[in-house]
């Protein structure tokens, strides 16, 4: 069999494999030795314990559960039930304003936390009551949530980024400023068309209804989330300034995070430090998993020529860049419809990034666009992890009407990856200015 039929039955049992339901670390690993052993015999199975190992040794790995359980400490705590009052206050009497604090609060509670359904199951419980109180669609108000939710993995601090530093041999210094602009301009999209919609609808003046606050209860609940974004901007500050790694900047991160959900909402209990540290310990080693099972997926194509042969037949079609880009774009989206984004990015990244790099674009803006392209697979089914969280939530809302209302901003999503393609400084611009060209 030549390399590509070897890849392309590769690829067709992975699939099988994964669609099974088997973990996505035991499958990719059981696909990866079966290949070994198929083709090479059990010789080529005498590295394998070695080269996972190898896959994990990697200091910078050590930010990955750190910024776990930075976010695992926020989203235990009332921090994320704080950040929507805090934005509801301020914002509830203008027009449209309810779902505008939504997504806002969605966005800045995803950057902390990291998870997308720790965010869509923090925020979506305050959140959706009340907007459909308000008057606001249910449609609306679910996939307002739900699609708010996706942009932790593209705003820093942000694991997938971290993935994909790892994967790459890339900047994750640069990697977090380069998805901060992006991540702002997308949620700038998705408040404009909840506007649209809510007026259209004539719901959006429905927010007017909403009690006038104090000055003082505007004021209260701020000092208990100011020191959570007094740490973001400390991480980001020391990272892009040189001052520290990201696994150091990770590490006083976490410790910060623990002490003030410890002293600001007095979760100092063993049990509530437990729990901390359990949910952070089982995510932190699912990721771990699958870094080393895609490292001896990526070692099983390479040792068997697939990814070469791959790339020269990609590099040897004779057609425009940006119909490449488009391809790339399709099988990114396809992929993040049945795989998490910490897969896909270690499966592809490495395979993908030679090609990206012949065609001329900048890596940096490429990890930008497959982030959002993995962000629609996270609302979009039949994994749409998103979706279930928010259905789970709000079970009075059917699965069908929060696909609906999440739909439209898929479409923004999609506004979003030609807007960073025509406008490609939008990525670039602020790691250049702070760091320099690349």
């Amino acid at each position: 069999m030549s390399p590509l039929e070897i890849g392309a039955l590769i690829g067709i049992v992975t699939l099988l494999v994964l669609a099974s339901g088997v973990p996505i670390a035991f499958g990719l690993g059981f696909v990866s030795l079966a290949f070994l052993l198929i083709f090479e015999g059990p010789g080529g199975l005498v590295f394998v314990g070695e080269l996972l190992f190898s896959y994990l040794a990697d200091f910078t790995l050590v930010a990955i559960p750190m910024f776990i359980v930075m976010g695992a400490a926020v989203a235990s705590s009332p921090a994320g039930a704080d950040l929507y009052t805090v934005l509801e206050r301020w914002l509830g009497r203008v027009p449209g304003g309810l779902v505008i604090s939504n997504i806002g609060a969605c966005t800045i509670f995803s950057a902390l936390s990291g998870s997308s359904p720790a965010t869509c199951a923090a925020i979506g419980k305050m959140g959706i009551p009340e907007m459909r109180k308000r008057g606001y669609p249910a449609g609306l108000a679910s996939g307002a949530i739900a699609a708010g939710g996706t942009l932790g993995i593209l705003i820093p601090p942000s694991v997938t980024m971290i993935v994909y530093g790892i994967a790459t041999g890339t900047s994750i210094g640069r990697l977090f400023l380069s998805g901060l602009l992006p991540g702002l301009l997308l949620t700038a999209l998705f408040i404009a068309w909840a506007l649209y919609y809510s007026r259209a609808r004539g719901s959006a003046g429905s927010a007017l209804a909403g009690r006038r606050y104090t000055w003082a209860e505007k004021f209260g609940p701020l000092p208990r989330v100011l020191p959570f974004f007094l740490i973001v901007a400390g991480i980001l500050y020391v990272l892009y300034g040189g001052i520290a790694t990201p696994s150091e900047a990770a590490g006083v991160g976490a410790m910060l995070c623990l002490a003030f959900v410890a002293i600001v909402y007095r979760q100092w209990q063993p049990k509530r430090i437990g729990l901390i540290f359990r949910s952070s310990m089982r995510e932190s080693v699912m990721i771990m998993m699958i870094i080393a099972a895609s490292g001896l997926f990526a070692f099983t194509l390479s040792s068997l020529f697939v990814t070469q042969s791959v790339a020269e037949t990609i590099a040897a079609l004779e057609v425009n860049r940006w119909v490449l880009m488009g391809i790339i774009n399709v099988f990114l989206l396809v992929a993040g419809f049945f795989l998490p984004p910490v897969a896909v990015i270690l499966m592809t990244a490495p395979i993908l990034l030679p090609i990206v790099n012949g065609a001329g674009f900048d890596p940096y803006w490429f990890a930008v666009i497959m982030t959002v392209n993995l962000e629609i697979g996270l609302i979009t089914p039949p994994v749409g992890l998103n979706l279930y969280v928010i259905n789970g939530i709000v079970p009075d809302v059917s699965l069908q009407t929060v696909l609906r209302g999440a739909l439209p901003f898929v479409i923004m999503m999609v506004i979003g990856i030609v807007l960073l393609s025509v406008f490609p400084g939008i990525v670039t611009w602020l790691p250049d200015l702070l760091m320099g060209s690349a």
